[in-house]
C-alpha cells in the first residue's frame, strides 16, 4: 500500500501555492483538490489543515533543448 504525504497548511495558503510547494508546479492543484474533496470549496486555508498529497507522476524538465531530446 502506497503512503500519502500530508501537507499542513499555513494561514493564507491556497491550492496553487500548496501544489507549487509540494510538486513544483501550480498545475497539480486539481490533483490536490480531487484527493481532498472535503476542502474543494476552500479558497484560502486557515493554518493547521492536513491536506492529502497523492503520489502523482510529476513531469521534470529535460536539461536538453527540445530538438535534442
Amino acid at each position: 500500500m502506497a503512503t500519502q504525504d500530508i501537507y499542513i497548511t499555513n494561514q493564507g495558503d491556497m491550492w496553487d501555492m500548496i501544489a507549487y510547494r509540494v510538486y513544483g508546479s501550480e498545475k497539480y492543484c486539481v490533483d490536490l483538490m480531487l484527493a481532498n474533496p472535503d476542502y474543494r470549496d476552500v479558497a484560502v486555508f486557515d493554518g493547521g489543515v492536513g491536506i492529502v498529497c497523492p503520489d502523482i507522476e510529476v513531469e521534470r524538465a529535460s536539461p536538453l533543448p527540445p530538438w535534442k531530446a
